[in-house]
C-alpha cells in the first residue's frame, strides 16, 4: 500500500485527552497498514509516538489564542483555522507529496485541511470528529454579548469551511452516526461520502478494579479548562450536588482533570468537593468511585469520559447530551438524567450500591461487545482502497 500523510492539530501522544485518544488509535491502526508520515502541532515538548514512522514533523502553533482571533477577524477566516496557520507545515506537506509515494492524506480535525493542497493525486480522508460549527452555535446562545458574537461568527464561517472541505474530500468522517447525519443534513452530501467511524475503548488498560475506601464518591473526569466541562461541573456543584448532600451528607464530589480554570478551582471551597488538578493516572479515581457523572449541557460526538467509566464497570449518570451517540441502554448500561432528575438518580444509586454495581457490570459487558478499538476502526482499511 502507498504511504499515508497523517495530519493532526495535536501530537497524538500521549493519549491523555479525548481527541488525542482517538488520533493515537487512528495513527496506530494506519501505521499497521502502510508507511505513515506524521505531521502535527504540539504545544508541549514531548517525544513522538512510540511507532515506527516513515517520518515525523512536529512544530508549535505559531499564533496564540488572541493572535488567532485577531488574524481571523483581519482575514475573514474562522479563528479555529487561523490559529493553526503555518507556511512551514504547508511546505512540509507539499515536499512529502513531491518526494514520497503518497497514496492518502488523512487529516485529523478540520483545521488541518488547510494544509491539503487544492491539487494532488492522493486520496483525501477528512476526520472532522465532531461538527465543530454546531458546538460554536451552541456557545453563541450563552455568555456575555462579545463572546456570543464571536462564537456566532465562528459558527457561520466554520460551517461554510466544513462544507467546502467535505466537498473536495473523498471521505468525511465523524465520531458517531448522529454527528454524521447532522453533517449530511447541512452539507447535502450522502452516506457514500459522509461516514461514522466511532471511538473505541482500550479494554485491557481500563479494567474493572475492586473499590476501596468509603462509599459515596461521585467523580467527574475531563480537561478542566474546556468550556463545556467548566460549565458542567459548575452547574452540577452549585445546583445538583447540594441536593445530594442534603439527603446524603457523606457524599463527596471529585473533579478530576488537568488545568482547572479559576471557576473550577473555586468549587473546592464548597463542602464535600475536591478539585484534583492533573493526576498521573485517572484509573484509581474511577476505581474508587461509587458512580461517575457526566452532566454536560453542550457535548458533541461520543464522550470518552463516559466510555472509560463504563469500561471500568462504574455506573454512569449522564445528561442526554453526554449520552448521545453511545450505543447503550438507559437503565441497564447507564442512567440518562436531566438536571431536574439527576440528583434523585444519584441518590438512588448511592443508597442501593447493588443496583450501581449491576449497572456497572452491564456497562463493562456492553463495552466488550460493542466498543473494541480494533472493530471500530476496521472500515478504514476499505476506505484506503
Amino acid at each position: 500500500m502507498r504511504d499515508i500523510i497523517f495530519l493532526a492539530h495535536r501530537l497524538p501522544w500521549p493519549p491523555d485527552r479525548g481527541d488525542k485518544i482517538r488520533s493515537w488509535n487512528l495513527l496506530r491502526y494506519l501505521s499497521g497498514l502502510a508507511r505513515v508520515h506524521l505531521v502535527a502541532f504540539s504545544e508541549e515538548d514531548v517525544p513522538p509516538p512510540p511507532l515506527e514512522l516513515a517520518s515525523c514533523h512536529v512544530e508549535r502553533p505559531r499564533t496564540g489564542r488572541v493572535g488567532g482571533v485577531l488574524s481571523a477577524l483581519a482575514t475573514g477566516r474562522p479563528a479555529s483555522v487561523a490559529l493553526y496557520d503555518s507556511p512551514t507545515m504547508r511546505g512540509v506537506v507539499e515536499r512529502l507529496l513531491r518526494e514520497q509515494d503518497i497514496g492518502t492524506i488523512f487529516a485529523f480535525s478540520g483545521q488541518m485541511a488547510q494544509f491539503v493542497p487544492a491539487r494532488h493525486d492522493a486520496r483525501f480522508i477528512m476526520d472532522f470528529v465532531d461538527v465543530d460549527s454546531a458546538k460554536f452555535s451552541a456557545y453563541s446562545k450563552k455568555g456575555p454579548l462579545p463572546l456570543r458574537w464571536l462564537y456566532g461568527r465562528e459558527a457561520r464561517l466554520l460551517s461554510a469551511y466544513e462544507r467546502a472541505v467535505a466537498a473536495r474530500a473523498d471521505y468525511s468522517l465523524f465520531v458517531s452516526q448522529a454527528e454524521a447525519q447532522l453533517f449530511r443534513d447541512s452539507s447535502w452530501l450522502g452516506r457514500e461520502k459522509v461516514l461514522a467511524i466511532e471511538n473505541g475503548i482500550d479494554l485491557d488498560y481500563l479494567r474493572p478494579q475492586p473499590r476501596s475506601g468509603d462509599d459515596g464518591l461521585v467523580v467527574f473526569t475531563g480537561q478542566m479548562d474546556y468550556p463545556p466541562n467548566i460549565e458542567a461541573v459548575t452547574s452540577f456543584a452549585t445546583r445538583i450536588f447540594p441536593q445530594v448532600r442534603d439527603r446524603n451528607p457523606a457524599a463527596r464530589f471529585a473533579i478530576v482533570g488537568r488545568n482547572p480554570a479559576a471557576p473550577v478551582r473555586a468549587l473546592a471551597s464548597r463542602p464535600g468537593i475536591t478539585v484534583t488538578g492533573a493526576v498521573p493516572d485517572v484509573r484509581p479515581w474511577l476505581a474508587n468511585a461509587s458512580l461517575v457523572v457526566a452532566p454536560l449541557e453542550i457535548a458533541r460526538g461520543i464522550q470518552n469520559k463516559v466510555l472509560e467509566a463504563m469500561a471500568m464497570a462504574r455506573a454512569v449518570v449522564a445528561s442526554p447530551a453526554a449520552a448521545e451517540g453511545i450505543d447503550a441502554e438507559h437503565g441497564r448500561d447507564f442512567i440518562i438524567a436531566s438536571p431536574d432528575t439527576m440528583a434523585s438518580a444519584i441518590l438512588g444509586l448511592l443508597e442501593v450500591p447493588a443496583v450501581a454495581d449491576a449497572i456497572g457490570n452491564a456497562a463493562r459487558a456492553r463495552m466488550e461487545t460493542r466498543y473494541r478499538w480494533e472493530e471500530r476502526l476496521q472500515p478504514l482499511a476499505g476506505l484506503l482502497g
